[in-house]
Protein backbone atom coordinates (compact mmCIF):
# COMPACT_ATOMS: atom_id res chain seq x y z
CA UNK A 1 0.00 0.00 0.00
CA UNK A 2 1.85 3.22 -1.11
CA UNK A 3 -0.56 5.74 -0.87
CA UNK A 4 -0.85 7.05 2.83
CA UNK A 5 -4.22 7.24 4.50
CA UNK A 6 -3.90 10.50 4.98
CA UNK A 7 -3.49 10.99 1.22
CA UNK A 8 -6.57 8.94 0.26
CA UNK A 9 -8.71 11.47 2.92
CA UNK A 10 -7.09 14.59 1.44
CA UNK A 11 -7.62 13.34 -2.40
CA UNK A 12 -11.60 12.52 -1.01
CA UNK A 13 -11.80 15.98 0.33
CA UNK A 14 -10.35 17.25 -2.75
CA UNK A 15 -13.08 16.04 -4.74
CA UNK A 16 -15.98 18.39 -5.89
CA UNK A 17 -18.09 16.17 -8.08
CA UNK A 18 -20.50 14.69 -5.20
CA UNK A 19 -20.15 11.06 -7.09
CA UNK A 20 -16.69 10.97 -8.11
CA UNK A 21 -16.82 12.02 -4.03
CA UNK A 22 -18.28 9.22 -3.01
CA UNK A 23 -16.85 6.86 -5.21
CA UNK A 24 -13.49 7.27 -4.44
CA UNK A 25 -14.42 7.69 -0.73
CA UNK A 26 -15.42 3.51 -1.19
CA UNK A 27 -12.79 3.13 -2.85
CA UNK A 28 -10.35 4.28 -0.50
CA UNK A 29 -12.34 2.74 1.92
CA UNK A 30 -11.96 -0.85 0.24
CA UNK A 31 -8.29 -0.47 0.12
CA UNK A 32 -8.23 0.68 4.39
CA UNK A 33 -9.76 -2.67 4.79
CA UNK A 34 -8.73 -5.07 2.49
CA UNK A 35 -4.70 -3.75 3.88
CA UNK A 36 -5.76 -4.31 7.33
CA UNK A 37 -7.40 -8.00 6.69
CA UNK A 38 -4.44 -8.97 5.03
CA UNK A 39 -2.18 -7.87 8.15
CA UNK A 40 -0.65 -5.16 6.11
CA UNK A 41 1.14 -2.56 8.35
CA UNK A 42 -0.48 0.46 6.47
CA UNK A 43 1.16 4.33 6.64
CA UNK A 44 -1.34 7.05 7.81
CA UNK A 45 1.31 9.82 6.56
CA UNK A 46 1.00 13.34 7.05
CA UNK A 47 -1.01 15.18 4.39
CA UNK A 48 -2.75 18.03 6.03
CA UNK A 49 -6.49 18.46 4.63
CA UNK A 50 -7.76 21.76 3.31
CA UNK A 51 -9.45 24.26 5.48
CA UNK A 52 -12.77 23.30 3.35
CA UNK A 53 -13.92 20.96 1.07
CA UNK A 54 -14.29 21.00 -2.29
CA UNK A 55 -17.87 21.59 -3.37
CA UNK A 56 -19.85 21.30 -6.79
CA UNK A 57 -21.12 24.34 -8.17
CA UNK A 58 -24.68 23.51 -7.33
CA UNK A 59 -26.02 23.18 -4.65
CA UNK A 60 -26.49 26.88 -3.97
CA UNK A 61 -25.23 27.26 -0.50
CA UNK A 62 -27.18 29.50 1.75
CA UNK A 63 -27.70 31.00 4.87
CA UNK A 64 -29.80 28.15 7.24
CA UNK A 65 -32.63 30.91 7.89
CA UNK A 66 -32.49 31.59 3.96
CA UNK A 67 -33.51 28.44 2.91
CA UNK A 68 -37.07 27.24 1.89
CA UNK A 69 -39.29 25.47 3.78
CA UNK A 70 -41.72 23.36 2.17
CA UNK A 71 -44.84 21.18 3.68
CA UNK A 72 -43.56 17.53 4.18
CA UNK A 73 -46.46 16.17 3.41
CA UNK A 74 -46.14 17.38 -0.25
CA UNK A 75 -44.09 15.40 -2.73
CA UNK A 76 -42.05 18.69 -3.26
CA UNK A 77 -41.54 18.61 0.44
CA UNK A 78 -40.53 14.79 0.12
CA UNK A 79 -37.81 15.91 -2.45
CA UNK A 80 -36.71 19.02 -0.67
CA UNK A 81 -36.43 16.45 2.61
CA UNK A 82 -34.37 14.15 0.46
CA UNK A 83 -32.07 16.82 -0.73
CA UNK A 84 -31.00 18.22 2.72
CA UNK A 85 -30.39 14.20 4.07
CA UNK A 86 -28.47 13.73 1.20
CA UNK A 87 -26.27 16.93 2.18
CA UNK A 88 -26.48 15.96 4.93
CA UNK A 89 -24.90 12.33 4.19
CA UNK A 90 -22.12 14.06 1.65
CA UNK A 91 -20.71 16.71 4.29
CA UNK A 92 -20.73 13.54 6.48
CA UNK A 93 -18.33 12.13 4.40
CA UNK A 94 -16.12 14.94 4.68
CA UNK A 95 -16.27 15.08 8.66
CA UNK A 96 -15.32 11.55 8.95
CA UNK A 97 -12.33 11.78 6.09
CA UNK A 98 -10.99 14.88 7.43
CA UNK A 99 -11.32 13.35 11.01
CA UNK A 100 -9.25 10.46 9.70
CA UNK A 101 -6.50 13.49 8.60
CA UNK A 102 -6.53 16.61 10.49
CA UNK A 103 -5.19 15.69 13.87
CA UNK A 104 -1.62 13.70 13.27
CA UNK A 105 -0.05 14.58 16.26
CA UNK A 106 -3.04 12.71 18.50
CA UNK A 107 -2.20 8.58 19.12
CA UNK A 108 -4.57 6.02 18.22
CA UNK A 109 -4.44 2.97 18.00
CA UNK A 110 -5.44 1.73 14.18
CA UNK A 111 -9.08 0.84 15.15
CA UNK A 112 -10.06 4.82 15.74
CA UNK A 113 -9.29 4.76 11.85
CA UNK A 114 -10.88 1.47 11.42
CA UNK A 115 -14.03 3.10 12.70
CA UNK A 116 -13.81 6.45 11.12
CA UNK A 117 -13.21 4.93 7.34
CA UNK A 118 -15.70 2.74 8.26
CA UNK A 119 -18.46 5.49 9.12
CA UNK A 120 -17.23 7.63 5.93
CA UNK A 121 -17.59 4.25 3.61
CA UNK A 122 -21.23 3.75 5.11
CA UNK A 123 -21.89 7.46 4.42
CA UNK A 124 -20.65 7.47 1.02
CA UNK A 125 -23.60 4.34 0.44
CA UNK A 126 -26.27 6.41 2.18
CA UNK A 127 -25.53 9.58 -0.16
CA UNK A 128 -26.03 7.20 -3.39
CA UNK A 129 -29.22 5.75 -1.51
CA UNK A 130 -30.18 9.11 -1.31
CA UNK A 131 -29.34 10.36 -4.31
CA UNK A 132 -30.94 7.30 -6.19
CA UNK A 133 -34.30 8.04 -4.00
CA UNK A 134 -34.30 11.97 -5.35
CA UNK A 135 -33.59 10.25 -9.12
CA UNK A 136 -36.78 8.34 -8.64
CA UNK A 137 -38.64 11.53 -8.07
CA UNK A 138 -36.96 13.58 -11.18
CA UNK A 139 -34.86 14.92 -8.97
CA UNK A 140 -31.15 15.06 -8.12
CA UNK A 141 -28.79 16.25 -5.61
CA UNK A 142 -28.03 19.91 -6.29
CA UNK A 143 -31.35 20.94 -7.76
CA UNK A 144 -32.37 22.83 -4.83
CA UNK A 145 -30.35 25.13 -2.19
CA UNK A 146 -28.73 23.63 0.80
CA UNK A 147 -27.54 24.96 4.62
CA UNK A 148 -24.25 26.74 3.79
CA UNK A 149 -23.14 25.75 7.83
CA UNK A 150 -22.67 22.41 7.54
CA UNK A 151 -19.37 22.68 7.76
CA UNK A 152 -19.11 25.35 10.58
CA UNK A 153 -18.70 22.34 13.71
CA UNK A 154 -15.58 21.35 11.80
CA UNK A 155 -14.19 24.83 11.20
CA UNK A 156 -14.75 25.56 15.12
CA UNK A 157 -12.94 22.52 16.29
CA UNK A 158 -10.13 21.99 13.75
CA UNK A 159 -7.67 23.02 16.52
CA UNK A 160 -9.40 20.23 19.01
CA UNK A 161 -10.39 16.63 18.44
CA UNK A 162 -12.50 15.99 21.97
CA UNK A 163 -14.51 18.78 20.53
CA UNK A 164 -14.86 17.31 17.02
CA UNK A 165 -15.95 13.97 18.59
CA UNK A 166 -18.36 15.87 21.54
CA UNK A 167 -20.04 18.33 18.65
CA UNK A 168 -19.96 16.22 15.73
CA UNK A 169 -20.62 12.15 16.40
CA UNK A 170 -22.21 13.25 19.94
CA UNK A 171 -24.61 15.88 19.42
CA UNK A 172 -24.98 16.64 15.66
CA UNK A 173 -25.23 12.97 14.56
CA UNK A 174 -26.59 12.00 17.98
CA UNK A 175 -29.43 14.40 16.64
CA UNK A 176 -30.04 12.03 13.66
CA UNK A 177 -31.05 9.28 16.13
CA UNK A 178 -33.60 11.61 17.31
CA UNK A 179 -35.35 12.78 14.06
CA UNK A 180 -34.90 9.64 11.81
CA UNK A 181 -37.86 7.35 12.83
CA UNK A 182 -40.58 10.41 12.19
CA UNK A 183 -38.89 10.77 8.80
CA UNK A 184 -39.37 6.86 8.29
CA UNK A 185 -43.15 7.90 9.41
CA UNK A 186 -43.68 10.06 7.27
CA UNK A 187 -41.98 8.25 3.96
CA UNK A 188 -44.29 5.39 4.90
CA UNK A 189 -47.63 6.96 5.06
CA UNK A 190 -46.64 8.29 1.66
CA UNK A 191 -45.68 4.53 0.45
CA UNK A 192 -42.72 5.45 -0.36
CA UNK A 193 -40.60 2.07 0.03
CA UNK A 194 -37.94 2.95 -1.30
CA UNK A 195 -36.81 5.67 0.87
CA UNK A 196 -38.48 4.06 3.65
CA UNK A 197 -35.29 0.89 2.72
CA UNK A 198 -32.63 3.85 2.30
CA UNK A 199 -33.53 5.39 5.80
CA UNK A 200 -33.99 2.57 7.92
CA UNK A 201 -30.59 1.51 6.72
CA UNK A 202 -29.14 5.42 7.46
CA UNK A 203 -30.74 4.70 11.35
CA UNK A 204 -29.35 1.67 11.47
CA UNK A 205 -25.91 2.55 10.68
CA UNK A 206 -26.01 5.62 12.36
CA UNK A 207 -25.86 4.21 15.61
CA UNK A 208 -22.62 2.98 15.64
CA UNK A 209 -20.86 6.17 13.97
CA UNK A 210 -22.23 8.18 17.03
CA UNK A 211 -21.02 5.20 19.03
CA UNK A 212 -17.42 5.46 17.45
CA UNK A 213 -17.79 9.06 19.01
CA UNK A 214 -18.38 8.15 22.14
CA UNK A 215 -15.69 5.48 22.65
CA UNK A 216 -13.05 7.62 21.31
CA UNK A 217 -13.91 10.06 23.26
CA UNK A 218 -14.18 8.22 26.57
CA UNK A 219 -10.65 6.88 25.26
CA UNK A 220 -9.20 10.55 25.20
CA UNK A 221 -10.65 10.85 28.65
CA UNK A 222 -9.11 8.43 30.53
CA UNK A 223 -5.84 9.27 28.50
CA UNK A 224 -6.19 12.48 30.45
CA UNK A 225 -7.56 11.51 33.27
CA UNK A 226 -11.10 13.33 32.79
CA UNK A 227 -14.18 13.05 33.66
CA UNK A 228 -16.15 12.25 30.71
CA UNK A 229 -19.21 14.01 31.17
CA UNK A 230 -17.89 17.39 32.51
CA UNK A 231 -15.13 17.38 29.40
CA UNK A 232 -18.72 16.97 27.49
CA UNK A 233 -20.59 19.50 28.92
CA UNK A 234 -17.62 22.07 28.73
CA UNK A 235 -16.84 21.26 25.15
CA UNK A 236 -20.72 21.46 23.71
CA UNK A 237 -20.72 24.59 25.45
CA UNK A 238 -17.50 25.87 23.78
CA UNK A 239 -18.33 24.77 20.62
CA UNK A 240 -21.88 24.24 19.94
CA UNK A 241 -23.96 27.69 19.79
CA UNK A 242 -27.33 26.35 20.31
CA UNK A 243 -29.65 24.30 23.37
CA UNK A 244 -30.23 20.76 22.40
CA UNK A 245 -33.43 19.82 22.00
CA UNK A 246 -35.60 17.09 22.89
CA UNK A 247 -37.10 14.71 22.52
CA UNK A 248 -34.59 12.27 22.10
CA UNK A 249 -34.39 8.72 21.22
CA UNK A 250 -33.06 7.78 24.88
CA UNK A 251 -33.10 4.03 23.65
CA UNK A 252 -30.68 4.49 20.24
CA UNK A 253 -28.41 7.02 21.96
CA UNK A 254 -27.78 5.02 25.30
CA UNK A 255 -27.33 1.62 22.27
CA UNK A 256 -24.81 4.02 20.79
CA UNK A 257 -23.12 4.69 24.41
CA UNK A 258 -24.53 8.08 25.74
CA UNK A 259 -26.31 8.35 29.20
CA UNK A 260 -28.86 10.78 29.67
CA UNK A 261 -26.71 12.70 32.21
CA UNK A 262 -24.75 13.38 29.02
CA UNK A 263 -27.14 15.35 27.40
CA UNK A 264 -30.29 16.28 29.05
CA UNK A 265 -28.36 19.04 31.36
CA UNK A 266 -27.86 20.76 28.10
CA UNK A 267 -30.71 21.89 27.42
CA UNK A 268 -31.76 24.15 30.13
CA UNK A 269 -28.24 25.54 29.61
CA UNK A 270 -27.25 28.82 28.50
CA UNK A 271 -24.75 27.29 25.95
CA UNK A 272 -22.12 30.38 25.73
CA UNK A 273 -18.75 30.17 25.26
CA UNK A 274 -16.73 29.94 28.86
CA UNK A 275 -13.45 31.23 29.44
CA UNK A 276 -11.83 27.47 30.05
CA UNK A 277 -12.57 24.30 30.08
CA UNK A 278 -11.37 22.58 33.47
Amino acid sequence: MNVSLRDMAVEVLSAADPHAKVALSRAHATTWRDARATGTEPPLGRKAPPDFPARPASPELLNPRDVPHRKPGTEAGRIAMLHAIAHIELNAVDLHWDLVARFPDVEFPLGFFDDWVKAADEESKHFKLLSDCLQSYGSHYGALPAHAGMWQAATDTAQDIMGRLAVVPMVLEARGLDVTPGMIKLFQQAKDTQTVAALNVIYAEEVAHVAYGSKWFHFLCGRENLDPKIAFHGLVKRYFHSKLRPPFNEEKRAEAGLAPDFYWPLTEAELQTPAALT
